[in-house]
This record gives structure tokens, sequence and C-alpha cells, in this order.
């Protein structure tokens, strides 16, 4: 569960263009279900989306994370802590242990393979190359892109850097699945094939969070929960 409290992200603060993009949010994301964040370009639910995802820091409010922290011991099982002052060192762990991101733009690295891309976010973890080659190659497998798996990035399909997207996201096994736009620069057939794919992340257990304003998306059976931003501020939940 993620519970954010009076959030507010001011933009150029003391500037002539200062502005606020988030201004006084209180939500509250559950786990195991699947969140859409709707609303028109400009309104503010990628900053929202950053700011779940801890990879922007809010100016003011509060974000508690009730799961299990990755400095803790297996001992310890879940726990429910603060975010939102935590160093960088702490938040760039949070990142690459407790979420996975889906970016609209890929952001796939040009010039290496399917491969090494899907491993790039597991190698600070500290395991051998032949381990986590293992482990991305079965992802690879299980989104049917194992074929693809040698392939440099920049010749691979939209549909198929998505895969490559979603597995690189599930590399490390998060906990929380964040998608910022994903059906953005899908056709119809393959906007549907990843809502599928998505639905099925959520089966196992993942929290999904993903920003669209994409009918499919959130329009999708499997969505628990349409969350409407506008200017900034929940306008519906």
């Amino acid at each position: 569960m993620i519970i954010l409290t009076d959030i507010r992200k001011t933009f150029n603060i003391g500037e002539l263009n200062e502005f606020t993009a988030i201004d006084g949010v209180v939500l509250t994301i559950e786990a195991g279900k699947l969140t859409v964040l709707k609303g028109p370009s400009g309104s503010g639910k990628t900053t929202l989306l950053g700011i779940i995802g801890c990879m922007l820091r809010p100016t003011s409010g509060r974000i508690e994370l009730c799961i299990k922290a990755p400095w803790a011991s297996d001992e310890e099982g879940s726990t429910s802590f603060e975010s939102t002052s935590l160093p960088e060192r702490f938040l760039a762990e949070i990142r690459r242990n407790t979420f996975g991101f889906i970016f609209q733009q890929f952001n796939l690295i040009r010039g290496i393979t399917a491969l090494e891309n899907v491993m790039l976010p597991a190698y600070p973890a500290g395991e051998g190359h032949t381990v986590l080659r293992g482990k991305a190659l079965a992802l690879l497998d299980r989104f049917n892109i194992l074929s693809k798996a040698l392939t440099k990035v920049e010749y691979l399909s939209g549909g198929e850097a998505q895969r490559v997207t979603i597995a690189r996201a599930l590399m490390n096994n998060p906990a929380v699945i964040i998608a910022d736009e994903p059906t953005a620069h899908l056709d119809t057939m393959l906007s549907h094939e990843l809502m599928g794919i998505i639905s099925e992340l959520k089966e196992q257990g993942k929290t999904v969070v993903i920003a669209s304003h994409d009918p499919i998306v959130y329009g999708c059976p499997a969505v628990d929960r349409v969350v409407t931003i506008r200017d900034g501020k929940v306008e519906t939940v």
C-alpha cells in the first residue's frame, strides 16, 4: 500500500515561471490492485506517477510505503516507512528493488541487445552474470520474445520493444509496476495485448499504477480503480 497525504509539487520555485503541478493530493494506492490515473495532458498525472514511484520528490506532503524496506532483513517482513525525506541512496535502492518502470518512450538503450537491456536494472544486485542472464532470458521467453534476445533494440518493432520494456521492469521482481502512458505508441491490437499482460501481472499479486488517458487502459476489465486528475488535483476517485 502507498499512502499519499497532502502532496504538492511546485516547479521553478521563486521564478517567474513557477507553477504547481500537484496541489494537495490525498490518495491511497491499494496493494495488489490495478489503479489508473486518468486525465488530460498537463493534468499532472505523470508528475504524480513520478512521485509515487520515488522518481520525484514532492515539495511538501508525506508518502508512506507499506512494504518491506529493501534494507530490512528477511525476518522483518513488511514494514511501513516514510520515503519523503530519505537520502537519495535509499531512494535509489527503493526504486531498484520495489518498483518496475514502463516508460512511454520505452527508454531502451540503443546499440545493445534486448537481453542486455533487460539485464541492466539487476547489475547492482551483485548476482553473477550467468544468473542474471538466465533470469533475463526467462523473462523474454515469458513474453514470447526470446527469439529477439540477441537483436539490438533499434531493430525491434513497437510491440517487441514494449515487451522488452516490460521484461526489464520485472527483472528485479518488484512489488509495484509503474507505467506512464504505456499504449501511447502502440496500435489498438497491441494496446489490448499490453493490457492483457498487465492484467496477468495483477493476478500474480503485483500492484500496478498506470497514468493514461487511453480508453483501452482505463476501460480494461482488470482495472480496480480509476482516479481522475485535473489541474493537479484529484477530481474523482
